[in-house]
């Protein structure tokens, strides 16, 4: 990585982590293998992070935000809550199926909640209501604040998520 500036390496980083937690988890992925695919040095890692929890919650905090921008941009525009569904729909579908990791980081991010909290430590559980809640807010208000299709809007992207969990694409559930 020549000559990009510390900001730029640390997104690197934080990319780099999204697949390699999404691929093995918190517990099966070194800091040795994030290094690597970044193409730095392992203690760089840690001038740019204070420890591999760190790097954990940028990585869940990074793809929480991604899912939750596919939402804001596929509903900009877009008029009234029943048109702004299908595009929201369509907006995820697309980036579980180009970008897997997204999701499964955040899968990653569920698993270790209750791990790390059995241990006396919260964070990362913070970190995941806090990025769901932004989520919900999201789509929330993109539905016209309705309760009912946002829980439905919900409960249709848990099917694609259990779909694509099971390698299917998530269109399959329509």
């Amino acid at each position: 990585m020549d000559r990009i500036s510390a900001p730029e390496r640390r997104e690197c980083v934080i990319r780099a982590a999204v697949a390699e937690f999404a691929l093995r988890g918190y517990y099966g992925t070194s800091t040795a293998a994030i290094a690597k695919r970044v193409g730095v040095a392992q203690p760089y890692l840690f001038r740019l992070f204070p420890g591999k929890k760190a790097i954990f919650v940028a990585a869940l905090m990074r793809s929480v935000e991604d899912t939750r921008l596919a939402f804001e941009r596929a509903a900009e525009g877009v008029e009234g809550g029943e048109r702004a569904f299908p595009a929201m729909a369509d907006a995820y579908a697309q980036l579980i199926s180009t970008r897997p990791e997204t999701l499964l980081m955040q899968m990653q991010g569920y698993a270790v909640v209750a791990a790390a909290e059995a241990q006396g430590d919260d964070l990362i559980g913070e970190v995941v209501r806090a990025g769901w809640s932004r989520i919900w807010e999201t789509v929330h208000l993109s539905l016209g604040a309705d309760a009912d299709r946002t829980a439905s809007f919900f409960a249709c992207g848990m099917l694609g998520n259990t779909l694509a969990a099971m390698g299917l694409p998530p269109s399959a559930g329509r």
